[in-house]
């Protein structure tokens, strides 16, 4: 017999399943501290990348000021002017990966955790179902006779 609230319960899991579980599900099978870390090693790369489109951009938009007045900057002052920046830019954007991955692995945790609860809900109301018809007939599915 059809149970409606273990039908719902069953959308609302098949729903989480197919949207936002698959990502949190991957996400909540990392240790905390490896997700983390493989989110700051995607943050460096891109970090790295997007600086130094930044700074080509920025070259080629100044390339007549650079140009002109090359002669006159101090080329070690300039690398380590680059350099601070970008070292000061990964660092913020470390920070922020961190809080953000950090919030991010929790929530996916959590939400995990009530998946797992509700298939466990489910299951246990599925072999309670399945002794009361076992009782009543001489044989179950498992156990013909």
């Amino acid at each position: 017999m059809l149970n409606k609230e273990r039908i719902r319960q069953m959308t609302s899991l098949a729903r989480y399943e197919q949207e936002e579980g698959k990502k949190q599900i991957k996400i909540s099978r990392y240790y905390k501290n490896d997700y983390i870390g493989l989110m700051l090693l995607k943050n460096f790369f891109l970090t790295t990348i997007g600086y130094f489109l930044l700074i080509g951009l920025w070259a080629m938009w100044k390339i007549d000021w650079l140009m002109d007045g090359m002669d006159a900057v101090n080329p070690l002052l300039l690398l380590f002017l680059l350099a601070a920046v970008y070292v000061g830019m990964l660092v913020v954007y470390s920070l922020l990966t961190i809080y953000f991955s950090n919030k991010k692995y929790k929530k996916a945790v959590k939400d995990t955790k009530k998946y797992t609860q509700g298939l466990g809900i489910l299951l246990r109301e599925y072999e309670r179902e399945e002794k009361r018809s076992g009782s009543r007939t001489k044989g179950n599915r498992r156990n013909p006779e």
